[in-house]
């Protein structure tokens, strides 16, 4: 499913106009980005959690050349399934 089919399935069960239907789902991703750009941890019970997490420096390797580079520590968005989503997938 993609964002598209999403604003769909939200306008059909929700019984909003598309331009409703947008705006929720564009303040729902944006609502999330601005929060773990802040560093706050979003929970969304039933689905799971997204947070912010440290990637550590590493020595990595040009697949072109073989040379040696240094990869620099990073954060990196993460999305840890919450129980009811693990046992839905199942």
């Amino acid at each position: 499913m993609n964002k598209g089919q999403l604003i769909e399935k939200v306008m059909t069960e929700a019984k909003v106009s598309k331009a409703q239907a947008t705006r929720a789902v564009a303040s729902l991703v944006d609502n999330i980005r601005n929060s773990l750009k802040s560093g706050e941890k979003v929970v969304l019970a039933g689905l799971g959690t997204f947070s912010v997490r440290r990637r550590k420096a590493r020595t990595g390797r040009n697949p072109r050349t073989g040379e040696s580079l240094q990869i620099p520590e990073r954060k990196v968005a993460a999305f840890k399934a919450g129980k009811t989503l693990k046992n839905a997938v199942k």
